[in-house]
């Protein structure tokens, strides 16, 4: 990767190495929990190659200096993956066990380094973490700028458009571009919304004219022209795939032009017996145990959306054994 030029005039971010290459429009695998472990992201990597692939979010132990971070997850922390640029997501709460966990995870390998701060579920908002740090924004005055000094690579956050308000990013964008976060993320829902209704682009374009920080779009993106569209509408400087890229992961090259923009049932069919025979090995390595095997990947399966093989799709979801999920790829097989 190269070095970004730095023009205060026109542009925030400092000498740190972006993970892609000026003049590109990256196509970045989303960080999903429980579904892009490094078995899924070795899969992407040799298969379809997005430009930025993401770690699961490591959850920062704020309760103890010795244990941040979790062995295996410090094990995760590199700078590439196959040879393509690896984000490393801190999810946490608190300045000084954030840019403890950031030194840790830099020690570890890291150069891209993201904080999490759109997380919508569970525990992750039932504290100032994830999502639940815009209920919060004033703490980010000491976060952010922390985190900026400590991590030398590239320091980007990912976040929702605003906790309960849609518009809350605006007043937040001030503070990003003095501590030259080097991109944002931005998933134009609010955290109160999780998943439900609509993306918001519009929002993701009025953010995209009111900085000069990179911004990546992310959110509702499943098909190559609704994808294309995005980037023309808004000027994103790149796109995060996050259910319609594990659901089709021949999405990026469909973004690129490689592969058919409108596939048939056929090829989908194909693809999907590809995907899943391709996945079964990886995860065998990486699981403990059939039952375990079988409860992970069928929550890619449950990312798939295709009404033309719905009966499909349901065989897979109804296995009650992983011989019965091999027997119900295998009839997938062209």
């Amino acid at each position: 990767m190269q070095t970004t030029e730095a023009n205060p005039a026109t542009n925030p971010v400092t000498n740190n190495v972006l993970p892609w290459n000026p003049g590109e429009k990256p196509l970045m695998l989303a960080p999903m929990q429980g579904l892009t472990n490094r078995a899924l992201r070795e899969l992407f990597t040799t298969w379809v190659r997005p430009d930025v692939v993401w770690t699961e979010f490591m959850r920062v132990n704020s309760q103890s200096e010795k244990k941040l971070l979790m062995p295996g997850d410090v094990r995760e922390c590199a700078a590439e993956e196959n040879g393509v640029p690896l984000v490393v997501q801190l999810i946490g709460h608190g300045r000084d066990a954030l840019v403890a966990a950031a030194r840790t995870a830099q020690k570890a390998g890291a150069i891209h380094i993201n904080l999490n701060m759109g997380c919508p579920y569970g525990r992750m908002t039932s504290g100032l973490t994830g999502g639940g740090m815009l209920k919060r924004p004033e703490l980010l005055e000491e976060i952010i700028p922390a985190l900026r000094e400590e991590i030398h690579g590239s320091f980007s956050v990912k976040i929702r458009a605003g906790y309960d308000d849609p518009r809350q990013i605006f007043t937040l964008l001030p503070l990003f571009e003095r501590s030259k976060v080097d991109f944002l993320v931005l998933h134009p829902r609010t955290v109160r919304q999780a998943y439900d209704g609509f993306a918001d682009h519009t929002v993701t374009a009025e953010v995209i004219r009111q900085t000069a920080i990179p911004v990546i779009a992310n959110g509702d993106i499943r098909s190559a022209a609704c994808g294309l569209e995005l980037l023309e509408k808004t000027g994103a400087a790149g796109l995060m795939l996050g259910r319609g890229g594990i659901g089709e992961p021949m999405l990026f090259e469909r973004l690129r032009g490689r592969a058919c923009a409108e596939p048939d049932v056929t090829e989908r069919r194909a693809m999907l017996h590809r995907y899943l025979t391709d996945l079964l090995p990886l995860y065998g390595k990486l699981f403990c145990g059939d039952m375990q095997v079988l409860g992970k990947i069928k929550g890619v399966v449950s990312n798939v959306e295709d009404h033309e093989l719905e009966r499909e799709l349901k065989q897979l979801k109804r296995a009650k054994n992983l011989t019965a999920f091999r027997a119900a790829v295998a009839d997938l097989a062209p």
